[in-house]
């Protein structure tokens, strides 16, 4: 990429930014605090413009206040670079001035801008990896707020019968089904085994049968009535019910993620890889984008998921490499998940593994080689845009 003449590092906020804007030498050509709306960012977007065309913009946030910036620097094919906020806050300390204010933070980020040449320009994604990020980000609030919910209703639970919360798995869908029914050791007697699996089947629950006959036998158990326990086993009905409700919305984004992930181009590619399965494929779109090219290559997308080791060499002390601290986890949680998959599906999976083990390292270190192993095969694939195809078996000639 040329080198630009002006550079113009944007401190993002909520409601205001900050612009500042730099020339070859560093000197400040524009210095301005915008209101973060569609006809203050264009004003300025246009004052830049007419100090000189050949400008690269730099912000420090690529995501929430930042969304409408970008996108209109994007839409007027604007180039747009990305420097983290620890990046930026490090770089404050080698500047003069021990002050903090948005006008130093937008000059440190225009002149990291102007002298840095490692930076990448940022590549928002297509539409589809937009929409699946949203998705799966969503997706990943409500399965925190589950199991919070879960840790609350066990929580309440031993308020009442600590014996029951033992019985009950409340991860699976029976359980919290039956506490929307039946919460006190008492109730629990007096229902019974067969009263409790009738109510449990019409529900259509799996393994009723087990499952009654487990309540009731904790429920024996405990004869003493605790204090409070009229409004716990109230709170026990209002949490079980609210961990169903967060069930059903979880299903109904897997569904909305599963429709529109298909709708990528590079969605069959991705789902013929064993182990990838559609969600953990729609986490790889909404971690990359979608847009190989924005890596170059194999190995700096095994780098943003941390799975190239960077070396950390001292003094005497050389070779010694470690996992880098900044990489994207959502992605090396896709790798790591689907090499796991892959063992029960993959025979060359499942060979690699194997080999790594006999090589004395351990499970975790023999996935993460695995994963690293599938970054350069899933690259591979989609820069070819073929399917995976198994390898066929090499027989010995006759």
């Amino acid at each position: 990429m040329a080198v630009p003449r002006i550079w113009a590092g944007v401190d993002i906020g909520k409601e205001h930014h900050h612009c500042v804007v730099i020339d070859a030498d560093g000197r400040r050509l524009l210095s301005r605090r915008i209101l973060n709306d569609e006809t203050a960012l264009l004003e300025l977007l246009k004052d830049v413009l007419d100090l000189d065309e050949d400008v690269l913009w730099a912000v420090d946030l690529n995501h929430g206040g930042a969304a409408l910036l970008i996108g209109l620097l994007v839409s007027h094919n604007q180039p747009l670079a990305y420097i983290t906020g620890l990046a930026v806050h490090r770089a404050s300390g080698t500047y003069r001035g021990e002050g903090k204010t948005d006008a130093k933070d937008a000059f440190v980020i225009a002149d990291q801008a102007r002298m840095r040449r490692d930076l990448g320009l940022l590549r928002p994604g297509d539409e589809i990896a937009i929409d699946v990020r949203t998705l799966t980000t969503r997706r990943t609030d409500l399965v925190c707020d589950r199991t919070r919910q879960i840790n609350r209703l066990r929580a309440q639970l031993l308020e009442i019968c600590p014996a029951l919360e033992r019985v009950l798995e409340l991860t699976n869908k029976g359980p919290v089904l039956l506490l929307t029914g039946y919460q006190t050791p008492a109730a629990i007697r007096r229902a019974g085994v067969k009263r409790i699996e009738t109510w449990l089947r019409n529900r259509k629950v799996y393994g009723a049968a087990a499952l009654a006959k487990a309540a009731v036998d904790a429920a024996e158990a405990q004869h003493t009535v605790l204090p409070g326990e009229k409004l716990a086993a109230a709170m026990v009905v209002r949490l079980a019910k609210g961990v169903i409700a967060l069930d059903q919305e979880i299903a109904e984004l897997d569904a909305l993620i599963e429709a529109r992930f298909r709708e990528h181009p590079h969605a069959e590619v991705i789902l013929s890889m064993p182990g990838m399965g559609k969600l953990l494929g729609a986490e790889f779109l909404a971690a990359t984008g979608g847009d190989m090219d924005a890596f170059g290559n194999a190995d700096r997308l095994a780098g943003y998921a941390g799975l190239a080791p960077a070396p950390r060499d001292s003094g005497r002390v050389s070779g010694n490499l470690r996992r880098p601290r900044r990489f994207h986890r959502g992605l090396l949680r896709a790798f790591y998940l689907s090499a796991l998959s892959s063992l029960k599906s993959c025979p060359a999976s499942k060979a690699f593994y194997q080999r790594k083990r006999a090589e004395g390292k351990g499970h975790k270190q023999a996935l993460l080689a695995l994963s690293r192993r599938r970054v350069n095969v899933l690259w591979a694939m989609i820069r070819d845009g073929a399917c995976y195809q198994a390898t066929p078996p090499v027989t010995a000639a006759a």
